[in-house]
């Protein structure tokens, strides 16, 4: 619910908000230019003394008004001609027209009604609603994203565009939120819907009915400061009825033009001052550095616009289609998907297809954002979740485990869980584990006990399927066909090889980028965009299980480039080592936007073995800013697998690697990478209390050795992987 909540009104008022936004924090800049261009009074100078110097240079002076900014307008009557003009304080000399700017007062009725008066003024009211909708809404999916309101700093992961939509809302949000609920107020204020407080006070009924007091003498002006001052108001001329009309910040007040007293004084009431506190906070009037932070928060609004809808297209492109997903409200049965790549979308598919099959309504969702009240009717819960990385929740699930812990609203309905990884990692299925014994504790009854599919292997499957059959009383046969993604050809224009004399045969390949449409190019489809570290997958000949491969290469490098090693029985290796130039493979692109060297000088500590090279090579090429890059590479001998060692010279001397570290593991010295690095413990240590990222690609069995030499280089600072990971600062790429 909340999730829709956020959506919809964010895409249906887009358009509408990103006008306002914009327009608004255009006049949020107005304040500031009106309080440095205009001459303020001194802190001493007194009303009198103003009023004094303004009427002697024109004396049918109707009115002076000092503007939040400092800027004093006088306004008069010359022969029965008005006047107005913008008033030097200290010498009472007009310095400027007092005619607003009209591209302002342009920019100001658009901002308020559209130019179309009331029915606008309704019309940005709505956005204003739908704005702290958005706001609210956004403020509590952060919350769930980040596992809690203690975690609301934490760091995020996940594509770009997601990631800086989050990072974007948690610095705007509150501005947003205050904008709207400001801009809410004055439109009500406006069409009457609130209780007025009277502005001025009532005329006395006893006035000494004589002329000819002047200003200068009068002890309430002479006792006010400009700087209090609102507005003072002239009598009319001739007509001895009429008295001076005085307004600060405090109150307004009638002064009789006879005799110079105070006939009458109104205090400001609370409700006064809290609607000018209001309107001060919306438009940064008196208040000039708050407006400009608002109107820079409000230029948030267009950047969260346009990375919400990638977020949303995304997610669109990266779940399936589902035919016939019941409604949530009417579901029988609830099917929550955890997916990092997509894959386990379809075997949720497959699940509420066979199900249907069986009279069974049935609903599909993210396991992020789940909210138990939607479900009014399920009668049962299945989670089908991947696991990424070291055991981390997967894109689609992250926030899950947060909100069990924390809620106390758990489903009658029982759960059965179904994880999804790769047996020979040492993570397998971490997350799906960490769900099952969550949910047992918080008391969540068990339908299955808990299950695991290895390698998306269609038996595993099956099994937990007929298992699931004999608890409904139904015959059930999950018969899963994974979905392959769509391949382009990729041709191959040129190999270098390594590796034979350790009887390990290996290959840089480097393919042609395939051409790309224009609406590849603006929906980042396809190879239209990508960067050293994003995955190749390929698909071997007779098989429909895609194998992937970190790039060593960026779009800006013109071309595709894998490192690969022949693996004894591996179909997909084999086959690459095994292509000529001209030839071709079927491929696809998916991105790793977690595996990202990042923007700025932070010095970079790259870890790498063997094809792990791969990556981090393609991130060394891309270096033309000469960001400190210190490089640790393993490799079995420097005459047949030192991959890339033919620009490392190159690279050093045109700055893109600030140091080379190798270690060679064959020979009469065998030396591991974990081993350069406790070798260089001072360095690393210094480097990592300097802010440094760590970058891990290679092997499970390297990465474990390079996390516990890590350990120990850094237990003596107090830091440690675990600590560098969670700040965003170690990232891997295993295999």
């Amino acid at each position: 619910m909340i999730r829709m909540l956020h959506r919809w009104p964010g895409l249906l008022a887009l358009a509408l908000l990103t006008l306002l936004a914009i327009s608004g924090a255009a006049l949020s800049v107005f304040p500031a230019i009106e309080r440095l261009s205009a001459p303020q009074a001194d802190a001493g100078q007194t009303v009198a003394e103003l009023a004094t110097l303004v009427a002697e240079r024109h004396p049918g002076v109707e009115q002076i008004r000092r503007a939040p900014s400092g800027r004093i307008t006088a306004y008069w009557f010359d022969g029965g001609t008005p006047g107005a003009a913008v008033i030097d304080p200290s010498t009472g000399n007009d310095i400027a027209p007092a005619d607003p700017d009209p591209f302002e007062r342009w920019l100001t009725n658009l901002h308020r009604s559209l130019f179309l008066d009331d029915t606008g003024r309704l019309v940005t009211a709505g956005g204003a609603a739908a704005m702290l909708i958005l706001a609210l809404s956004g403020v509590m999916l952060v919350a769930r994203r980040t596992g809690g309101w203690r975690r609301w700093l934490a760091p995020v992961r996940g594509p770009t565009d997601g990631r800086l939509h989050v990072e974007i809302a948690r610095f705007v949000v509150l501005g947003l939120v205050l904008s709207s609920v400001t801009a809410l107020w004055m439109t009500a204020s406006t069409f009457d819907l609130l209780p007025d407080a009277p502005l001025h006070p009532p005329m006395p009924e006893r006035m000494s009915e004589q002329t000819g007091f002047p200003p200068a003498d009068m002890d309430i002006l002479r006792s006010t400061s400009v700087m209090q001052l609102r507005e003072l108001s002239f009598p009319y001329a001739g007509d001895a009825s009429d008295v001076f009309t005085l307004k600060t910040g405090q109150g307004t007040g009638y002064v009789d033009q006879g005799t110079g007293q105070l006939l009458v004084w109104s205090n400001v009431t609370a409700w006064q001052r809290l609607s000018e506190i209001i309107y001060m906070l919306h438009t940064g009037q008196g208040a000039t550095a708050l407006g400009l932070i608002l109107g820079a928060m409000a230029l948030g609004v267009p950047a969260m616009g346009a990375t919400g809808v990638l977020v949303w297209m995304r997610g669109r492109r990266g779940r399936p289609r589902l035919a016939h997903n019941s409604p949530a409200s009417q579901a029988s049965n609830v099917v929550l998907v955890g997916s990092e790549g997509g894959s386990t979308w379809s075997f949720a598919a497959t699940v509420a297809k066979e199900l249907r099959a069986h009279g069974q309504s049935v609903h599909i969702a993210p396991m992020k954002g789940f909210d138990p009240r939607r479900f009014p009717v399920a009668r049962r819960f299945f989670i089908l979740a991947a696991t990424y990385g070291e055991g981390d929740a997967p894109a689609s699930a992250e926030g899950f485990i947060g909100w069990l812990d924390e809620t106390a609203d758990i489903p009658a309905a029982p759960l059965a869980v179904l994880g999804f990884g790769d047996r020979s990692f040492p993570a397998f299925c971490a997350f799906a584990e960490a769900v099952a014994k969550a949910a047992h504790a918080k008391g969540w009854s068990e339908l299955l006990p808990f299950d695991t599919v290895d390698r998306q292997s269609p038996q595993d499957f099956a099994r937990w399927g007929r298992a699931l059959g004999d608890v409904l009383g139904i015959e059930l046969e999950l018969a899963h066909q994974p979905v392959v993604p769509a391949t382009e050809t990729l041709t191959l224009v040129s190999r270098r090889n390594y590796g034979a004399d350790v009887q390990a045969p290996a290959a840089i390949l480097r393919f042609a980028t395939p051409s790309v449409t224009l609406w590849e190019r603006l929906t980042g489809k396809g190879f239209s965009h990508f960067q050293a570290g994003d995955l190749l997958g390929v698909l071997p000949e007779g098989s429909d299980m895609p194998r992937l491969y970190s790039l060593a290469s960026s779009r800006g490098d013109g071309f595709l480039e894998i490192v690969v090693r022949r693996h004894a029985g591996g179909l997909c290796s084999s086959q690459l080592t095994a292509l000529e130039p001209g030839s071709s493979v079927q491929a696809f692109l998916r991105r790793n936007s977690l595996f990202r060297a990042g923007a700025g000088r932070t010095p970079l500590i790259l870890i790498g073995a063997g094809t792990g090279i791969g990556p981090l090579a393609g991130i060394v090429r891309a270096n033309r800013q000469c960001r400190p890059i210190h490089l640790f590479f393993g490799m079995r001998h420097p005459g047949s697998d030192f991959f890339y060692g033919e620009e490392m010279p190159g690279w050093q001397a045109q700055g893109r690697i600030a140091r080379l570290v190798t270690a060679i593991s064959r020979g009469a010295r065998p030396h591991y990478v974990q081993d350069a690095l406790r070798a260089e413990a001072v360095a690393v240590t210094r480097l990592i209390r300097d802010g440094a990222r760590v970058m891990v690609c290679g092997g499970r069995d390297m990465a474990a050795g390079v996390a516990d030499a890590m350990t120990e280089i850094l237990a003596p600072v107090g830091l440690s992987p675990a600590t560098l990971k969670a700040e965003g600062r170690y990232v891997e790429d295993v295999y």
